[in-house]
């Protein structure tokens, strides 16, 4: 049947329940109705382009699951697209929920649109990455309708969506250069954006046009995810002037989409000190009127190169539990290299790890079944339940496989010692030998 409508938003403002809608409700354990009315409102982003036909839909919004973002992608330094696709797989395989091409070399083409008819996770990409790639010309000799017909491009290849930094503007050359950030822009999208303007003398084409991308994403049902060029890089900038203003217009920049039926995502931090997550978490949900929160950790220190899935998972489980909807994986390469498909896995378990925690902890609905099987496969000390429990049970089994215990109703670490073996004895009326 031929669709009535444009958009996931349009259709729920119709009052229409999509099949997309139906499949979120589902696995969300919520109603059809809750669920077409938070896309209504823009509090639920479905994010699934009318060309990526073998997507398994999911939403996004901070009273639904908290959802996984993966991202990958070749250099010029790391340019091997099968190696990628093992990513990918990998992804899949441990529940990714999305999957961003960030592609900074080469031909991208054949890479993304594998993505879009393979994959059945949510596909987003940065499409002022792909411009300089894909016209093979520096960036200053862009013109804006360049800029655009990239994102065109992405959409007519089914990408779900994209990242685009509308929420800068020439004003923000100065501000960057009157408040004197200690680490300035290092959002890669912003600092390309933020350079073209430089060199151009032109307005942030996705600023100044943005109307015209509302077009392209109403047309295939594109959700716009603004980024945030000024997010910080470091503690010493969060919460400053310029990402504070930023956000304000990013604000701005949902009313307009919403206005056209076109669903948005609100990316945010970057690096932040704990105590100040659930403020800014507030702060965002105020401003941007509730629309999805998608957070790059946000990094709790500075100081933890090659542990900083870690430094994430921490920021990334606050900022959930205080609303965020949507977390961006970090892995240990963060700030030192490409990762690597075992830096995938560690970023993704990491991530899915903050996530759960902050999904008990707002009372996602079901979110502890999982978590009360597991306590009653350790209370009878069922080691093969477990590993059906755990979030990653190859390294789980493995653990316990490289130190086998003397009795299989132990572990290595209490032996007969162990408090659960104890424990169901004792209640059992048996003997409790420990010698």
């Amino acid at each position: 049947m031929e669709r009535t409508y444009k958009t996931q938003m349009e259709a729920a403002r119709k009052g229409i329940i999509t099949p997309e809608m139906k499949k979120v409700a589902a696995k969300e354990y919520r109603t059809e109705e809750e669920i077409r009315q938070w896309v209504s409102e823009g509090k639920v982003a479905i994010c699934a382009n009318k060309n990526h036909k073998c997507i398994e839909p999911e939403g996004v919004g901070s009273m639904l699951r908290t959802k996984i973002n993966v991202n990958l992608g070749i250099s010029r330094d790391c340019k091997d697209y099968d190696v990628e696709m093992q990513k990918v797989q990998a992804a899949i395989d441990l529940g990714a929920d999305a999957i961003m091409d960030l592609s900074s070399h080469g031909n991208t083409i054949p890479f993304r649109r594998k993505l879009t008819s393979e994959c059945p996770a949510m596909i987003g990409t940065v499409p002022v990455y792909d411009s300089v790639i894909h016209y093979q010309r520096d960036l200053a000799t862009l013109s804006a309708k360049d800029l655009i017909d990239v994102v065109r491009l992405h959409a007519e290849d089914g990408v779900d969506f994209v990242t685009l930094h509308c929420g800068i503007t020439r004003h923000t050359i100065d501000q960057i250069k009157k408040h004197k950030r200690k680490m300035n822009i290092v959002s890669r999208g912003g600092s390309l954006i933020f350079a073209w303007m430089c060199m151009t003398g032109n307005e942030n084409p996705f600023y100044e046009y943005y109307d015209e991308i509302l077009d392209i994403c109403r047309e295939y049902d594109v959700t716009i995810s603004l980024g945030d060029a000024c997010r910080p890089g470091c503690i010493a900038d969060a919460g400053d002037v310029c990402q504070i203003e930023e956000l304000v217009r990013l604000g701005e920049l949902t009313k307009r989409a919403w206005e056209r039926d076109v669903q948005v995502m609100v990316e945010g931090p970057g690096h932040m000190p704990m105590d100040q997550i659930e403020a800014n978490m507030k702060i965002q949900q105020s401003i941007c009127m509730g629309a999805p929160f998608y957070v790059l950790g946000p990094l709790v220190t500075d100081i933890a190169p090659g542990y900083d899935h870690i430094t994430s998972a921490i920021g990334g489980a606050i900022a959930a539990a205080s609303g965020a909807a949507f977390l961006c994986y970090v892995t240990p390469a963060e700030h030192l290299a490409l990762p690597n498909l075992g830096d995938v896995k560690q970023g993704i378990i990491a991530s899915k790890i903050a996530a759960h925690a902050a999904d008990i902890a707002k009372g996602i609905p079901h979110a502890t079944d999982i978590d009360n099987k597991m306590g009653d496969a350790r209370r009878v000390l069922d080691w093969d339940a477990q590993w059906e429990c755990a979030i990653d049970p190859e390294t789980a089994k493995a653990i316990r496989d490289s130190r086998s215990p003397e009795h299989d109703d132990t572990c290595s670490m209490c032996g007969k010692f162990c408090a659960v073996r104890s424990m169901n004895k004792a209640l059992a009326g048996e003997y409790i030998d420990i010698l």
